[in-house]
């Protein structure tokens, strides 16, 4: 493996040798802005494994996004389905997870502190814990869709909170995650069998490709409210899109899906 490749594939110029808050949340954001959060190379036949090496190559050879192991939808899962990275520096601690996607996906590393609000440009985050155990949320935020023809105002209180997930400070390894990793890839319950799904941190918010559906979002557009755009794309649109705006080129034919609604990406 070559840490020199991996900040090129980021788009990284900085200094990678200072352990320090600064350097961590440069190559942090970086990232989120060049690695997508997708699912796509599963619905192209292609089984993900969690070795190292093929892991590197999905990202810095094909340049394609990282691998999520679950998203929160309306109850905690029962199983461990998420791995985050904990990092100590001048005695502090702080939690950077680069694989959440869409509107939940931090854009700075959180300091692990209970209780405590954290505000960032995707908007206000925070860890509370609870005998051993943090949960994580963000409060919702006010969107704005245009030529939208329904209000989903009732869904985005500024005033409610979003439970995203819940975890514990136990270390784990990749070993943990094995049966999961194809679980998730293979059975029809799981949220990857059911949606395809592509999403990239911009500077300014965050586009991302869902089934048949190009949402593209503008954080805090106006009013401390956030844009978000929706264009329906015809079958021949999709791989040009997955290219212009997430430089992703699939090998194999792809045909998007959406089982469900769009409702559990979109509350903020």
């Amino acid at each position: 493996m070559y840490i020199e490749k991996y900040l090129a594939r980021i788009g990284y110029k900085g200094s990678h040798e200072k352990h320090d808050l600064e350097t961590l949340t440069a190559i942090f954001q970086h990232h989120i802005r060049a690695v997508p959060f997708e699912n796509l190379s599963i619905l192209c036949g292609e089984i993900i494994t969690l070795d190292l090496d093929q892991v590197y190559n999905k990202i810095v050879r094909k340049k394609h996004g990282a691998y999520i192991y679950n998203l929160h939808q309306n109850t905690y899962a029962s199983h461990m389905t998420h791995l985050l990275l904990k990092v100590d520096i001048d005695d502090r601690t702080y939690i950077l997870d680069g694989g959440f996607g869409v509107s939940y996906q931090i854009w700075q590393p959180m300091e692990l502190i209970s209780g405590k609000d954290q505000p960032q440009t995707p908007g206000i985050f925070r860890f509370t814990e609870n005998n051993g155990t943090w949960y994580f949320e963000k409060t919702r935020r006010k969107q704005y869709v245009p030529n939208q023809s329904f209000s989903n105002s009732d869904l985005l209180e500024r005033s409610e909170c979003r439970k995203i997930y819940l975890f514990s400070l136990e270390p784990r390894t990749i070993r943990d995650f094995q049966f999961l990793c194809t679980y998730l890839q293979t059975s029809p319950d799981s949220l990857f069998t059911k949606k395809s799904i592509c999403s990239l941190q911009t500077t300014d918010g965050f586009q991302a490709l869902i089934g048949w559906t190009l949402i593209e979002t503008t954080y805090n557009y106006k009013d401390n409210t956030d844009l978000v755009e929706f264009t329906n794309l015809k079958d021949e649109e999709v791989e040009k899109t997955l290219k212009d705006k997430f430089s992703i080129t699939l090998e194999r034919k792809f045909v998007p899906i959406n089982l469900k609604g769009l409702k559990s990406f979109l509350v903020a």
